[in-house]
């Protein structure tokens, strides 16, 4: 995952600082020396480390940080704005017009995802904004391509406009513009063709059909995986097509996050967005605040509510509710539990999102194929057996091993978890407030009650091996 090891080697220099009760300008030096191999070795730009690096160290210095009763805390916090500061201080938004059809244009080279985010991007439009997109297959030298967007159009129900590999780009992009119009498309999307490198050529074609669409937002793709190269990539699209935004790709990829903490400092162009795996619906937009805040482990609060609210349904939510308070709670309804806790996307990605968890999370391996398991055994269940669960024994368990094609054993565990699971919801249910907050307070405590839950294998070896993630 992205910024892993600079986010350890970062909150390892921290510690050094936040665990002392007096600071002076050797500790600080030391923390510096360290900040700045962490940034460096994570591909970023060395003037802007330069820049960063000297920022952090005359502010730690000064008298109202030395003198503080917690300057560890103070410097924590210094870094996080500096962090915030370089990427940009605050998100972007999309520039739409007020009437009309608003033009997108996307430009990259060839293998950094633009046709991908093409169709992310529509898709997030019409979500987010109530957006009726059009996506333009602009890239007439790889038929693949074209064949791309129409599969992710159908895929998102989001119609494509393709003339094949005969016509200019050109052409492509008035017809569509006329098509749109007269079909009240207010958002084109126009996927335009890359290059293995940047020459006159490519630049050309694009300075032409940014010359015809007029685009409200020209936005770049870039490979996060490609390092200080993605920020060399930036500029020169940025000298010669004025680009409003980047969109930042492969960020789940093993990159080292240098790009991200370069692009904005060195180009003056806004990362809008970052993509964060395969899935359509995986494309967020990039807020320089919380990504300080994930890369010094304190967690993405707000990014955390918005993709639960995205997955969870709220009607849904209170029906569940009312079914842990009656004891109604059934299979069935374990069932679509599951499938809101699938939607979140990557699951150890998204509990790395809780303050303080990130770092718990990193030698733990969650077996996302566990939930699969589950389903299988309760897709072998009888319609009966879903709404009454206290009817299954063990004559029944068995013949649903056989037809899950799991063991006994697993049937077993997940029975005796799911009645346990529904003891606790009823009872914190029914709860009073103030007993609520006492017993939460317990399982926060060392040796306090803990939810049971599977056990997640680390892929290392030694001590971590076998080790229970940290909410089990």
């Amino acid at each position: 995952m992205a910024f892993d090891n600079l986010s350890d080697r970062l909150q390892q220099a921290l510690k050094k600082v936040t665990r002392r009760g007096a600071l002076n300008e050797h500790d600080i030096e030391t923390m510096m020396r360290e900040v700045r191999l962490s940034l460096l070795e994570a591909d970023v730009n060395f003037k802007v480390v330069k820049e960063f690096t000297n920022e952090v160290k005359q502010k730690a210095l000064g008298e109202k940080v030395l003198k503080s009763l917690t300057p560890g805390q103070q410097v924590v916090k210094i870094v996080h704005e500096e962090l915030k500061q370089i990427m940009g201080d605050v998100a972007e938004n999309l520039t739409f017009k007020i009437q009309g059809t608003t033009v997108f244009m996307l430009a990259g080279l060839n293998g950094a995802g633009k046709t991908t985010h093409a169709g992310k991007l529509a898709l997030y439009c019409r979500k987010k904004y109530n957006k009726k997109p059009l996506l333009v297959a602009a890239d007439v030298y790889r038929p693949a391509a074209i064949d791309q967007l129409v599969t992710i159009g159908k895929q998102l129900n989001i119609p494509t406009f393709e003339m094949g590999t005969t016509v200019t780009p050109i052409e492509i992009v008035e017809k569509a513009l006329s098509y749109a119009k007269e079909n009240h498309f207010d958002l084109v999307i126009i996927d335009t063709a890359g290059r293995f490198h940047i020459n006159e050529e490519l630049m050309l074609e694009l300075k032409n059909i940014k010359e015809v669409a007029k685009p409200d937002e020209i936005l770049l793709t870039v490979d996060a995986m490609t390092g200080q190269d993605a920020v060399n990539v930036a500029k020169s699209f940025h000298d010669q097509l004025a680009v409003s935004g980047v969109v930042l790709t492969k960020l789940d990829g093993d990159t080292r996050g240098g790009a991200a903490l370069s692009i904005r400092k060195v180009t003056g162009v806004p990362i809008k967005f970052m993509g964060l795996g395969e899935k359509l619906d995986q494309l967020e937009v990039f807020h320089p605040e919380r990504m300080a805040s994930r890369i010094l482990g304190m967690g993405d609060v707000l990014s955390l509510i918005e993709k639960a609210q995205d997955a969870i349904d709220e009607e849904e939510a209170e029906l569940m509710a009312k079914k842990f308070q009656n004891a109604t709670f059934d299979y069935n309804d374990f069932v679509k539990q599951i499938r809101q806790i699938k939607r979140l996307g990557n699951l150890k990605g998204f509990l790395k999102l809780i303050p303080g968890l990130g770092s718990q999370l990193k030698n733990i391996d969650i077996d996302e194929d566990q939930f699969n398991y589950i389903l299988a055994i309760i897709n072998s269940m009888t319609e009966k057996e879903r709404k009454n669960p206290d009817i299954i024994n063990l004559s029944r368990k068995q013949r649903i091993a056989k037809g899950s094609g799991r063991d006994i054993s697993e049937v077993n565990r997940m029975t005796k978890q799911f009645e346990e699971m529904r003891k606790m919801m009823k009872k914190m249910m029914n709860m009073n407030p103030k007993d609520m907050e006492r017993m939460m307070n317990g399982m926060n405590k060392p040796g306090g009650m803990k939810p049971t839950g599977h056990t997640s294998h680390s892929k290392g070896k030694g001590k971590n091996r076998g080790r229970r993630a940290p909410w089990q």
